[in-house]
């Protein structure tokens, strides 16, 4: 245990700016506070703080050691909550990013009724497509899809995803009906921004330019668009899947499809055992329809 001793003082010094306000914040005496930092400089062979009459900064092994001092801190923490909280509600912030598209669609609105289920727990939801460090921005959990890569993160599967390539039963009496990839130069495409559209040929995966009338930085309006008759989309299943069964729109080049994509949760190693972020995981997967593997494979 005496490794850890003199931490969380020196942790609460270099954050407080002050012996005086770290011993205020942990509740016991100044000469405490100094005499654990001072036990702590000398079994580490190294000066943490510059201390003079009017302030005190942190040298630059003390820079190394309280980013150190603050993840295991920190991980304590989370060990002590979840043990504590085994059994009890989720409580506190809880912080997640997802893709701004689909998390506009189906993350948002389940974490909306998840809140409802547990009203002590304060949520940041960060819909973006920028892909953020979960562990430098001080995320719980991140939304992602498709192939990951990341063997650093745990990672769970929630759902999967797949690409229709669909136009409506009046644009193909009119414009007639791709039959191989190739075809789609004579027809108009609906595009997200500037992607291009991919499908499978002789098992391999390939992209394909595209051209049409019509961009959008989102997918909503292109598949209102492919209703209308205005064109192909080629669009995940949870935008056309409820037009597909109804008939408004028909799929095509079904047998170019590309492979199911993953939809997964992803979370740092000292986030697994948190009540709150194993909670809402599991009423994500629950929710999203998935068989909810743990693990595995690449992550991202």
């Amino acid at each position: 245990m005496a490794s850890w001793e003199g931490m969380q003082e020196f942790a609460a010094v270099a954050d407080s700016g002050s012996f005086t306000r770290a011993a205020r914040r942990l509740g016991i005496s100044i000469a405490h506070v100094s005499r654990q930092v001072g036990l702590l400089e000398e079994r580490l062979g190294a000066r943490l703080l510059y201390r003079t009459t009017r302030q005190l900064s942190l040298t630059e092994a003390g820079e190394l050691y309280l980013a150190h001092c603050r993840q295991l801190l920190e991980s304590l923490a989370d060990a002590e909550q979840a043990v504590s909280q085994l059994q009890a509600a989720p409580q506190g912030q809880l912080k997640l990013t997802a893709p701004l598209a689909y998390g506009h669609s189906h993350i948002s609105p389940l974490v909306l009724d998840f809140m409802q289920r547990y009203p002590q727990l304060e949520v940041s939801l960060d819909l973006s497509n920028q892909v953020k460090d979960l562990v430098h921005d001080g995320y719980d959990l991140a939304i992602r899809i498709g192939r990951l890569t990341d063997s650093s993160l745990m990672a769970r599967k929630l759902a999967q995803r797949r690409h229709h390539v669909c136009a409506s039963p009046d644009y193909l009496a009119r414009c007639g009906e791709p039959r191989r990839p190739q075809d789609l130069l004579r027809h108009q495409c609906l595009q997200i921004g500037n992607e291009g559209w991919h499908l499978r040929v002789n098992g391999k995966r390939q992209s394909f330019r595209v051209q049409g009338r019509l961009r959008c930085s989102t997918a909503a309006p292109l598949a209102e668009a492919a209703v209308r008759g205005m064109g192909l989309a080629q669009l995940p299943d949870y935008y056309v899947a409820a037009h597909l069964a109804s008939g408004a729109l028909v799929e095509v080049l079904a047998d170019y499809a590309e492979e199911e994509e993953g939809i997964w949760a992803l979370y740092p190693h000292n986030r697994q055992l948190s009540p709150k972020v194993r909670l809402l995981v599991d009423f994500l997967a629950a929710s999203l329809g998935a068989d909810a593997c743990q693990g595995g494979g690449p992550r991202q």
